[in-house]
């Protein structure tokens, strides 16, 4: 009598497969947010250019028309766009990622897709996006004009990176936030209106007389503002700045915002 060996079946490498469909999931919902996002209106992109490059001139024809010079260099533009930029980058990630969950509802009913899959398509096409119009803004300004600015691009990787971060971190926590206290989004698009004026777009921190100094640097964003201006003036030092406390609050946010999503995300989906 001949036993046979029948070798055990070979299990599907679960993980792998898990990986390409997380993967095609970001990339679909990526195509579908480049669709209504900047599918809707002609000139889509442009309109991503034209908005900070508005903002700029509003802000250098109010400012100039009172000041000789701004707070650092001597070009106007530049300065304001140094500012601007960033904010731009935090406002909108932080804005994206915070609605992703809400967004994406209808989608995250398939069981391939999951709220972090939301999370990465939006984050991922929102920080390339708004990479690319900081670089044709930024460049742009210099080829045009004179600004006696010299870059120094791991500086600027640095306070872009720290945007990120903090669009990141508070933008997941807000995405339960917002989904579990309808009325918590209202409060804090409220709140946050200040931010603009109380984060180093239009003026140096050093300008700030104490002790109002010491109040506005726990605001997280003065930080990689100041980066990206020591980044572009070499004679800008910026000893204030501080790469770990903003660090901390974006991680700090993130691991929170994270841990309620898994635990809670199918409760806000039924709701």
């Amino acid at each position: 009598m001949t036993v046979k060996n029948f070798a055990p079946p070979i299990k599907p490498d679960l993980p792998t497969n898990r990986r390409f469909a997380s993967f095609r999931a970001i990339g679909a919902l990526m195509l579908r947010e480049m669709a209504t996002s900047y599918g809707r209106s002609p000139g889509g992109y442009i309109w991503a250019i034209l908005e900070p490059v508005a903002g700029v001139m509003v802000l250098t024809v109010v400012f100039s028309a009172f000041m000789r010079a701004p707070s650092l260099g001597i070009s106007f533009p530049m300065f304001y766009s140094t500012g601007m930029m960033p904010f731009i980058m935090f406002s909108s990630l932080q804005g994206k990622v915070a609605g992703a969950l809400n967004y994406s509802r209808p989608l995250l009913a398939y069981p391939t897709v999951t709220f972090v899959d939301a999370i990465l398509a939006r984050l991922i096409l929102d920080v390339i996006t708004k990479l690319l119009v900081g670089y044709i803004v930024l460049g742009g300004i210099m080829i045009v004009l004179e600004t006696r600015t010299t870059p120094d691009l791991p500086i600027i990787l640095q306070s872009y990176a720290l945007m990120i971060m903090l669009g990141l971190g508070i933008g997941t926590l807000n995405c339960y936030l917002f989904s579990r206290f309808p009325l918590y989004h209202k409060g804090w698009s409220i709140v946050t209106r200040p931010l603009f004026i109380i984060s180093g777009v239009i003026f140096l921190f050093d300008d700030v007389p104490l002790p109002f100094r010491d109040y506005l640097w726990y605001n997280p964003l003065v930080h990689p503002i100041g980066l990206m201006r020591r980044g572009f003036y070499p004679t800008y030092d910026a000893p204030y700045v501080s790469l770990l406390y903003p660090s901390l609050v974006a991680i700090i946010s993130l691991t929170l915002g994270l841990m309620l999503l898994r635990r809670y995300h199918r409760d806000l989906l039924s709701r």
